[in-house]
């Protein structure tokens, strides 16, 4: 009976951490839309709402992106970490998931 009350735990568990790296590359994606819209200039200025969310976002995935960009040369313009950040979170989520998975 253990046996089965600790495969039911550690899928629950499997399933806790699998959404959370979910939302976190959710996040990942929204940062980058929204960093595109604002430099665009779709922004409406002072506007306390749209300054929040990029705020929150900007808080949220920066420091993850800033471990990649200290290793990744710069090519312009154009930001290679998110893109590196998000092969590496899917790779390490399916190993996390794999191993706690029953």
């Amino acid at each position: 009976m253990s046996g089965l009350v600790l495969a039911s735990t550690r899928g629950t568990i499997a399933d806790y951490v699998d959404a959370l790296f979910t939302v976190y590359l959710i996040l990942i994606f929204a940062y980058i839309v929204v960093s595109i819209v604002f430099s665009v200039g779709v922004r409406v200025p002072y506007s306390r709402w749209s300054s929040a969310i990029f705020e929150f976002l900007r808080q949220v995935v920066e420091p993850y992106l800033n471990l990649f960009r200290r290793f990744l040369p710069n090519f312009g313009p154009l930001d290679l970490s998110p893109m590196v950040a998000t092969f590496a979170l899917i790779i390490v989520w399916r190993i996390v998931v794999g191993a706690i998975q029953p």
